[in-house]
């Protein structure tokens, strides 16, 4: 299972070349991306920029468990979760979820699954910039 899950939380800038090249396999048939970017409104609002901020830790551990899951509950090859922390501008990409499997519904299904067990579960909280104030959203887990 070593080489066919990449976890990351970094402060540097994510690369889809990168994920890309960590999920190729000669034996998959396809490979599904989602990409988180920061948007410039919310709720009407202007955003000016967000923070991410984590327990790098326990984020890495609980990520580790998703890839898992996600490997037990769909037929696939590979799979790169990783997140950014630290300050982002609009059009910084936070999160890239890519995975690789023989055919393209597994690749689908587990990316899907994946951010979406991630924002319910994974300790990283965002916060958002506005011209008259912040707020913290994605209090949970």
């Amino acid at each position: 299972m070593k080489n066919k899950i990449s976890i990351k939380i970094t402060s540097k800038k994510l690369n889809m070349q990168t994920c890309y090249d960590l999920v190729s396999d000669d034996s998959s048939g396809g490979i599904a991306f989602f990409v988180g970017t920061v948007r410039n409104i919310t709720k009407g609002k202007t955003v000016n920029q967000l923070d991410f901020s984590s327990y790098e830790t326990m984020a890495e551990k609980e990520m580790k468990k998703i890839a898992l899951q996600t490997f037990k509950k769909y037929d696939i090859i590979k799979i790169a979760i990783h997140h950014a922390v630290g300050e982002l501008q609009i059009g910084d990409i936070p999160v890239i979820i890519a995975v690789s499997s023989a055919h393209r519904g597994a690749a689908f299904d587990a990316c899907q699954y994946t951010i979406d067990t991630l924002k319910q579960t994974v300790p990283i909280w965002k916060k958002e910039h506005f011209d008259d104030g912040e707020v913290w959203v994605n209090t949970h887990p």
